[in-house]
């Protein structure tokens, strides 16, 4: 995909048309599905998927999973990270899903936006519209539908009655919609619970998110499967092993790095049988070993970024930028470096809307030094003179660069001792994107 495809095109006129970023109500969007038919009644069974951290990923597992037990599969996640595409995959029976056709979105952004005419409205909101049409006009058994923003005021909580809604951990993330405070974000995202429909819930850092959301289900008459209590994952001499009420499963690790993918495993695995698909162990397993999910923890060995590197060094993409996501990281980085030591080096970008400290308080004692670049995708981004300030508060040694093979040619140039170095582009999925088209690795 480039960005003179027709569907890009098309959004780039919306774009242009109305207000970005986001207006948090429903009443638009039902006016615009309306309009349309309401395509949203007309969907296979839905994963409904909220939560702040390991939405993408419990998405990827749940698509994977069923995939595996030959079940066709549509999937919304946002936002995308080099082409528009990415946010809608259309399920195909006996064989993967694909990212939509450049023709079939474009045509579907067109009718939603005529459809919705002068009327005011957010791009997102016209998006989650297409995400409706596509569903609802490609045959699937099922859909996995991920949360923009929030919860109980995002575009895709028209969804009256899914099969089972699923809360990944919550944390701290777009407190300028959500909350200053876990208890606050929690009940936002506890907002697509619904009633009688089963909810699982990903586990979490905080008792107030649990008690928040098992509170918010009581009164849905929401029956809640809970990670820890409900259901378990752990590691036990090289496997994973997920327990939950009907017995224990002996699964391959999963392929996608950090302990944190344990439990985003379990939670799908959960929210899968909690819906009724009860997939088998067989594909279980397998979809363990087939999981992908680009731009979270992807280890980058080709390209002119890898060629600019440290011959022997390490390069790592993450999207993660907020304080949890920051934990989430850094404790792989630990791990690797208990295993394989190599001098860790950041380079970051990161949105205005973030927060910087958080995510760099996560590194202390583990990055050697933190190179900040700005973000060529977006007029958002934080000044790299400023992120490298948030980075020297934490007691971290930051230093602002112009562009990431920059930073990668100013610490490999010099580099004379061994062992070579270890980098992870982090802090924005901006700039995790470029990264990826840079390299050629445009997710399919």
């Amino acid at each position: 995909m480039t960005t003179t495809s027709l569907a890009t095109m098309e959004i780039e006129r919306l774009l242009a048309r109305h207000p970005k970023g986001y207006d948090l109500s429903l009443d638009r969007i039902r006016q615009l599905l309306a309009k349309l038919g309401d395509p949203q009644k007309r969907l296979p069974p839905v994963v409904h998927v909220a939560g702040t951290n390991g939405k993408g990923s419990v998405s990827a597992f749940c698509r994977a999973i069923l995939e595996a037990d030959t079940r066709s599969v549509h999937v919304h996640t946002s936002p995308h990270l080099v082409s528009w595409h990415e946010r809608y995959r259309l399920g195909r029976q006996g064989e993967p899903g694909r990212l939509v056709a450049d023709d079939v979105l474009a045509d579907a952004v067109i009718r939603a936006a005529r459809a919705n005419g002068d009327d005011s409205i957010t791009v997102f909101e016209v998006l989650t519209a297409v995400t409706f049409l596509l569903f609802s006009e490609n045959p699937a058994d099922v859909a996995v539908i991920e949360v923009g923003l929030g919860g109980r005021f995002d575009a895709t909580n028209v969804l009256e009655r899914p099969a089972v809604s699923v809360i990944t951990p919550v944390s701290l993330d777009h407190q300028s919609f959500l909350g200053d405070r876990v208890e606050l974000i929690a009940a936002e995202k506890a907002g697509i619970i619904k009633p009688g429909v089963p909810l699982v819930i990903g586990q979490q850092s905080e008792r107030i998110a649990v008690d928040v959301i098992t509170s918010i289900a009581d009164r849905n008459g929401a029956p809640v499967k809970l990670y820890g209590e409900d259901f378990f994952a752990f590691e036990e001499r090289g496997r994973l092993v997920y327990q939950d009420d009907i017995g224990l499963l002996d699964l391959p690790l999963p392929r996608l790095p950090g302990r944190h993918q344990l439990s985003n495993a379990a939670t799908a695995i959960a929210a899968l049988r909690s819906a009724g698909f009860d997939p088998s162990e067989d594909a279980i397993a397998r979809a363990m070993s087939t999981v992908a999910w680009p731009g979270r923890l992807q280890k980058i060995t080709s390209g002119p970024l890898f060629d600019a590197m440290v011959p022997g060094g390490e390069l790592w993409i993450d999207g993660g930028h907020n304080p949890g996501a920051g934990a989430v990281i850094s404790e792989v980085f630990a791990n690797l470096e208990d295993k394989v030591s190599r001098p860790l080096f950041l380079i970051c970008g990161m949105l205005n809307t973030k927060d910087p400290t958080g995510f760099f308080e996560a590194f202390g004692g583990i990055a050697r030094r933190v190179l900040t670049v700005p973000l060529s995708t977006t007029d958002a981004g934080i000044d790299p003179e400023e992120l490298a300030e948030f980075a020297l508060d934490t007691g971290l040694d930051g230093e602002a660069v112009e562009s990431v093979e920059a930073a990668l040619r100013l610490v490999s140039d010099n580099w004379q001792v061994q062992p070579a170095p270890r980098f992870l582009i982090c802090g924005s999925l901006y700039l995790v994107g470029e990264v990826l088209e840079k390299s050629g690795l445009a997710p399919e």
